[in-house]
């Protein structure tokens, strides 16, 4: 079974402009539904792959938080180069660390975070969620328990430095918090087990926004903008962009 490879998105709906950040593993797809929901609101939205996401697992431990930040930059520089000044960023786990980052590097109307991590996980547990990221990605791609088992073997044999640096990364931007003055939504699943979910408050708390406000959503877990509640999340997405000064 040949797998579909996700692809950036570009949807083009009015002047204001919105950057949709995927997460760790994840890509561009997972942030989709949510573009298409702001293009019909008169939103122009844009999604970025980050270098190894959405293609087999042995390309992901190539890159790290360095290559997909400047992926994030550029994508910022892609909507400028289209003529949008008025940019908004809605990020995704590590979608919404880069998101909290754009808001203190460069001019953002708007940061929209949905279960972003500021705790740092041990290498050991981020370690297992990508043995099975990979195990997933090869079973998608319909080959026997068998070649997976082999494949897995030879995946465990390479290096994994990613790890560290992200963990570098999300303590890098936590310290920095306190300089994002952009409004700011924190959207937070309570079934969220791939983060410490206390990481919102700490976002929340921290930023120096005078505009903010949290939701905590209590059906969903880690994607939420995939899960059950992902329609109530589109409207308050929605409705946090409306409020916001452009």
């Amino acid at each position: 079974m040949k797998r579909v490879l996700p692809k950036p998105f570009f949807f083009e709906g009015g002047e204001r402009a919105v950057l949709l950040l995927h997460g760790f593993t994840g890509n561009s797809a997972d942030c989709r539904m949510l573009a298409r929901y702001l293009e019909k609101n008169g939103y122009t939205c844009y999604g970025p792959q980050y270098r190894g996401h959405g293609v087999p697992p042995e390309e992901l431990v190539q890159y790290g938080p360095d290559d997909w930040w400047e992926d994030v930059t550029e994508a910022y520089q892609f909507l400028k180069e289209k003529g949008y000044e008025k940019i908004a960023v809605a990020g995704l786990s590590l979608g919404g660390v880069f998101s909290l980052k754009l808001g203190y590097t460069v001019p953002i109307k708007g940061i929209v975070t949905m279960c972003a991590p500021m705790y740092i996980k041990s290498e050991e547990v981020m370690y297992k969620g990508i043995l099975e990221y990979a195990r997933e990605y090869k079973q998608q791609e319909g080959k026997s328990n068998e070649e997976i088992d082999a494949e897995m073997e030879t995946f465990k044999q390479k290096p994994m430095k990613t790890l560290k640096a992200l963990q570098e990364l999300i303590s890098d931007v936590r310290k920095q918090v306190d300089l994002v003055y952009a409004p700011t939504f924190v959207v937070q699943s309570r079934h969220d087990h791939m983060i410490n979910t206390d990481s919102a408050n700490i976002i929340y708390n921290e930023v120096e926004s005078i505009d903010k406000k949290i939701k905590w959503y209590e059906e969903s877990g880690h994607v939420i903008t995939l899960d059950k509640e992902r329609d109530v999340l589109h409207e308050d997405v929605l409705k946090f962009l409306e409020n916001i000064k452009w």
